[in-house]
């Protein structure tokens, strides 16, 4: 069953949230569940730093953040199935972490989407004051891992496939979209969406010969086409380059990509596809794939 991702700036009421959307869901089994032995069998699993015994002191280096987001990883990938709704209440700020969660939902075959608590900057800077002046509170997060987190937020894009379906919740809403939520991930005719997994997500060890040297080869290949593309359609803008072996193109943004900013894509796909099992023949159509969903943003 699905995984459902929020994602919100620190002190956006991310938990109050979850936590409705939890009890609403359970709700909805319980109902639904009474014609349908399917329906009846879901759990809904709530993982956040709380569940998991973390404090928020853990965004003051940046060793212990990336600790924290390992063990959520794990936690998430522990309980997902076809028969758990997961909830992954936490920052989830970084677009390559909510990569990684996409990747393990349509690895079992289970469709994901995103919440984004779109509570404003000043108002989360309000609560989190509040909440660390409040000593009978589980306290907010220290002024300068605050102000850090904010700047590194990266919002969710509801274009790029692991951000989508996309479903955002202001700060005057009652209580999240439920329903959309329920007929998005789950369906009103009570069949599960049955998500196919492919080569992009499936995370396998890596088998092939000179696997991590095609992988590094073939980005910097396609990231030098790009390269010369653009010298040669200098302010211009735009455009499409055929890769060889590729059926899609990439279709390039309208304000040219500089390379520092081509670099740091492919460091990221080269991140994330590390430990995948992917053909030597299809690095090129994946990296493609990735390149236009980031394109996009």
């Amino acid at each position: 069953m699905p995984l459902v991702m929020l994602s919100g700036y620190p002190s956006a009421g991310k938990t109050t949230r979850a936590v409705q959307l939890k009890d609403a869901l359970e709700a909805r089994i319980v109902k639904d569940g009474a014609a349908d032995a399917r329906i009846a069998r879901l759990k809904v699993h709530l993982i956040n730093d709380q569940t998991l015994g973390l404090s928020r002191s853990v965004y003051h280096t940046a060793k212990a953040e990336k600790d924290a987001r390992a063990e959520e990883y794990s936690a998430v990938k522990r309980v997902l199935s076809r028969d758990d709704i997961v909830i992954a209440d936490g920052l989830n700020y970084i677009k390559g972490f909510r990569y990684q969660l996409y990747c393990e939902a349509k690895a079992v075959q289970t469709p994901s989407c995103v919440v984004h608590i779109g509570t404003p900057a000043d108002k989360c800077r309000e609560i989190n004051k509040r909440l660390l002046a409040d000593k009978d509170q589980d306290g907010g997060y220290e002024e300068e891992d605050f102000e850090n987190l904010i700047f590194r937020y990266e919002e969710p894009n509801g274009m790029t496939r692991w951000d989508s379906p996309l479903f955002t919740v202001l700060d005057e809403d009652e209580t999240p979209p439920v329903d959309a939520i329920w007929e998005a991930m789950v369906g009103s005719d009570g069949k599960a969406k049955v998500v196919r997994p492919n080569m992009a997500t499936v995370l396998k060890p890596a088998t092939e010969q000179n696997y991590l040297y095609e992988l590094d080869k073939t980005t910097s290949d396609i990231l030098a086409q790009i390269m010369t593309y653009q010298k040669d359609h200098a302010g211009e803008g735009g455009g499409e380059i055929s890769v060889q072996g590729v059926d899609k193109a990439i279709e390039l943004p309208a304000n040219p990509m500089t390379l520092p900013q081509l670099q740091r894509i492919r460091r990221q796909f080269i991140t994330l596809n590390r430990q995948h099992n992917i053909s030597k023949a299809r690095l090129k159509e994946i990296f493609v794939d990735y390149l236009n969903d980031q394109f996009l943003r």
